[in-house]
């Protein structure tokens, strides 16, 4: 069956990407081809400069996600990079039966360098393709990118990142050892380690959503409070990602939790005292 596909990395299947695939899914059935989303492996940037983001969501959230909308299929960029555009459309035309091509509004392609429409038009003829552009998503004049939304977390803010996604952000990790800090307290946290690829917020306590097999009653998420940051109350050195679940007992090492973050409460503070946190973490709970 023809083909009617959409190629780019896509990282955090973001608002304006789901506004691209409703178009990839209404041409599709306007030309009663099927939907293929194309994206790749790895980052064009760990390739082309070896500088790679940190990213919004691993290959299997991306998988997960970009499932949603089409038949995803992965390339290794460093495989098609060396293409020109027409090697390239030939590939596509030829392997995967490509008669239109919906480019988002900003896209390029080929190792020949930047073309126009008109050029990527004439070279899309060749081998009996039709290349057509997307229109760009835009709401209250703000288009959202994954730059923009990387750079949105860096800084904390959670709020205007969620609403450029159209989803909470979310972070997923083994449960792994701690100092135990926060059990001595009276509030045990369960420390979390994410893929080593995914951007982690700006160093904070955050109001999150936690789920995990052995959080999980009656169809119900528990809300709970994540401390990101080196805790310097206590002297470490390094970044730990720590939450503390409200009214939650048992063990949850080795298990794997998904945090989907809702918004900042403050920012990371060194106290005096182990009182002092205690009694501010009293206050942060307030916020759930």
């Amino acid at each position: 069956m023809p083909a009617i596909a959409t190629i780019g990395f896509f990282d955090g299947v973001h608002k304006g990407h789901r506004y691209l695939f409703e178009q990839l899914r209404g041409c599709a059935e306007r030309y009663d081809e099927r939907a293929l989303i194309f994206t790749f492996l790895q980052h064009p940037r760990s390739v082309l400069t070896h500088d790679c983001p940190p990213l919004l969501t691993t290959t299997e959230e991306r998988e997960r996600l970009l499932g949603n909308y089409g038949d995803v299929h992965f390339f290794d960029f460093a495989e098609v990079q060396p293409l020109t555009a027409l090697q390239f459309l030939d590939y596509l035309a030829d392997r995967w039966k490509v008669r239109h091509l919906l480019m988002g509004y900003n896209h390029h392609f080929g190792s020949d360098g930047r073309m126009s429409d008109e050029q990527y038009a004439d070279i899309a003829r060749q081998v009996g393709m039709k290349v057509l552009r997307a229109e760009p998503y835009s709401e209250n004049d703000l288009r959202p990118s994954s730059t923009k939304i990387r750079n949105l977390l860096l800084q904390g803010n959670i709020a205007e990142a969620n609403a450029m996604l159209g989803y909470d952000y979310q972070l997923t990790g083994r449960v792994v050892h701690g100092r135990m800090i926060g059990r001595q307290i009276g509030f045990p946290t369960a420390n979390i380690m994410p893929d080593a690829s995914k951007l982690v917020p700006a160093a904070g306590v955050y109001k999150v959503m936690a789920n995990g097999e052995r959080l999980t009653a009656n169809g119900q998420q528990p809300m709970a409070i994540v401390n990101i940051g080196t805790n310097p109350t206590v002297g470490n050195t390094h970044q730990t990602i720590e939450v503390h679940i409200p009214g939650f007992e048992g063990d949850l090492y080795n298990q794997t939790l998904t945090l989907h973050f809702i918004e900042r409460i403050r920012s990371e503070q060194r106290f005096e005292s182990l009182d002092e946190l205690k009694s501010q973490i009293q206050k942060d709970l307030t916020s759930i």
